[in-house]
């Protein structure tokens, strides 16, 4: 059962949060709830708002070395260089 709760915040806070909110395309009720709902959860992962890592996510995210001398803009070009012959 839902029910109304009034708080005090700082008005830039309040602003910034209801940006934030449009953006994301939630309101700012739910996203307080949730944000609540992760606080006093007893296992962080019963919260539904959980962002979920795919395995795939996961590998591009491993550590990689480069030689000290790679140079990015070069491998870019001869990338774009080779995907417009």
């Amino acid at each position: 059962m839902d029910r109304k709760l009034t708080l005090k915040l700082d008005k830039e806070v309040i602003e910034k949060a209801k940006e934030y909110a449009s953006r994301n395309k939630k309101s700012l009720s739910r996203i307080i709830e949730s944000y609540l709902q992760s606080l006093t959860s007893d296992n962080p992962r019963d919260n539904s708002e959980e962002i979920k890592i795919s395995p795939f996510v996961k590998e591009l995210s491993q550590p990689t070395s480069l030689p000290e001398d790679f140079d990015y803009k070069k491998e870019l070009g001869n990338h774009y260089s080779e995907k417009h012959q």
